[in-house]
């Protein structure tokens, strides 16, 4: 069992609220929580939880109304735009569940892009490393239109490992999959974890999915109600319907 201690990203006393009057969401009350470097962790809980406006938040892709949010000794609530901006270009990876790889460019391009972006060049012996871990050997030169769903996602899988970002955000990475795709990109997540040190935040619904995790945070009406560590599918379906019988916090 590893130990890691160090945190890739955090919360502290995080609030979210949206509108004004009648129209005043409180997506996020006073969430504090902490994803460790090297772990694999998945957030959970019914629709309408705020697992994902949680994730957009650490990921500075939605701001907080009140709180701080840390990627590693990064205050991201305290950057201006054009911070931002390199803060989730250099340090941060992003798998999203339509893919969003570019139609006219190829696989090999797509993976590429966030380097050129940044102009700088992928170092060769990660990029093999990369290439042979997601399979997609023999992809490289096809367009998406020419992959599959599975290795469309494998693409976006590799494209955000190969900057080596202190974190990785994956939002429902396998929402538009099938269960055999799906569990590809999922084995490839936990032994990027595993075997090369990433540290991933996942957001699903599905038990199955979580059940690669590490660790799972459950959220309902914007808080932090429960944790699983070392989960599977089984425990975690289980803390899933106890929130939606109870809505209540679920101690472990």
């Amino acid at each position: 069992m590893r130990t890691v201690t160090e945190l890739a990203a955090r919360a502290e006393d995080v609030w979210r609220v949206y509108g004004e009057g009648e129209a005043r969401v409180t997506a996020l009350r006073g969430v504090s929580v902490g994803f460790r470097r090297g772990e694999f962790s998945a957030i959970m809980g019914p629709s309408g939880s705020g697992k994902s406006t949680l994730m957009h938040c650490l990921a500075g892709l939605d701001s907080v109304t009140r709180g701080t949010v840390r990627v590693g000794d990064v205050d991201v609530t305290g950057l201006g735009d054009k911070a931002l901006t390199r803060l989730r270009r250099d340090r941060i990876g992003f798998i999203f569940q339509q893919f969003n790889l570019l139609p006219t460019l190829t696989a090999a391009e797509n993976i590429r892009l966030p380097l050129d972006i940044a102009g700088r060049k992928p170092d060769p012996q990660w990029w093999e490393t990369v290439i042979g871990t997601v399979g997609l050997g023999d992809r490289l030169g096809h367009r998406p239109s020419q992959l599959s769903g599975g290795q469309q996602q494998r693409v976006a899988c590799a494209r955000a490992l190969m900057s080596r970002p202190d974190v990785i955000f994956a939002d429902e990475p396998t929402g538009n999959l099938d269960s055999r795709s799906g569990a590809e990109v999922l084995g490839f997540l936990q032994r990027s974890v595993r075997e090369y040190g990433q540290t991933i935040v996942m957001v699903t619904h599905d038990p199955v999915a979580a059940g690669y995790a590490d660790r799972v945070v459950f959220l309902a009406d914007g808080e932090i109600v429960h944790e699983l560590a070392e989960p599977d599918a089984d425990t975690v379906l289980d803390a899933m319907k106890g929130l939606e019988d109870s809505r209540e916090p679920v101690h472990a």
